[in-house]
């Protein structure tokens, strides 16, 4: 394998959701690494302006609930560039009003349970339905984003965190039907990761439970969860499909309890 494997150059990649926070980090870091980006967001005027900025990129507006709108992106696409590599699956449901609404099922909204599936799980099945015959065209991959909530337990979030749930299932079906084809799907599961719509999102103080739980020193950083994008959809990630990689800063690795273990044992203890 070559030491440039982890480059992107030549490569046609569609980022939805990709005008902010995780999206718009994984089209600069794919575009730095030499790919041509199609930026796909619900807010045509963020993606128009964040593709204004990157070299060889273009904007599409769309809206995953619309069904035609996705098959359109996918074709669109691949009239500009001529084929197309990678499909990041990023966009989802998760504005501030929607994950404060986004409680325990006895609680649950009927209509935003609707929503929440049309657009994270039915949305991504029509883009990945879509782009298949292209990505076995250029032996390219799905890269889908998934969370960690999709893995544990938790008293918020039911809609949002089964959604996901899906889509890890939808990752590896897609895997095993087509990776004799040549085409990979993996998953990334971010944990929670300092974008703009999560600091509006959540108050400090669950940010703050959170970051205690890390392992690391920090809450994520949407870049951090674009390298372990960018790496799944390059060529240094050849041998791995069917994969959800965990990007949570160590929160999911760890015994309950961690945090309160940690203080008794440094003596930070009444």
């Amino acid at each position: 394998m070559s030491a440039d494997a982890i480059r992107l150059d030549g490569k046609v990649a569609i980022v939805t959701g990709g005008a902010g926070g995780i999206g718009a980090a994984t089209a600069r870091l794919m575009t730095a690494r030499g790919a041509h980006v199609a930026i796909a967001d619900i807010n045509g005027e963020a993606a128009n302006a964040l593709a204004g900025e990157l070299p060889g990129a273009i904007a599409i507006e769309m809206n995953l609930e619309d069904e035609s709108a996705v098959v359109d992106m996918i074709a669109r696409t691949v009239s500009h560039y001529g084929r197309l590599d990678v499909l990041h699956n990023n966009a989802a449901l998760l504005g501030p009003d929607v994950a404060r609404a986004d409680g325990d099922v006895e609680t649950m909204d009927t209509a935003l349970w609707d929503r929440t599936y049309a657009v994270n799980v039915r949305g991504t099945m029509i883009a990945c339905r879509a782009a298949l015959p292209h990505l076995r065209a250029t032996r390219g991959n799905i890269v889908n984003t998934v969370s960690n909530l999709a893995l544990q337990g938790h008293i918020i979030q039911a809609a949002y965190s089964s959604s996901k749930a899906a889509v890890i299932q939808l990752t590896r079906a897609i895997a095993a039907s087509h990776g004799k084809a040549g085409v990979r799907c993996n998953a990334v599961a971010p944990g929670m990761t300092l974008t703009p719509a999560l600091k509006e999102a959540f108050p400090p103080l669950l940010c703050q439970t959170v970051e205690g739980e890390t392992l690391r020193d920090q809450l994520g950083e949407p870049d951090d969860i674009a390298q372990a994008v960018a790496f799944l959809a390059s060529d240094a990630a050849r041998n791995v499909t069917g994969h959800v990689l965990v990007a949570d800063g160590g929160g999911a690795s760890h015994v309950p309890g961690l945090p309160g273990f940690r203080a008794f044992l440094s003596g930070d203890h009444a």
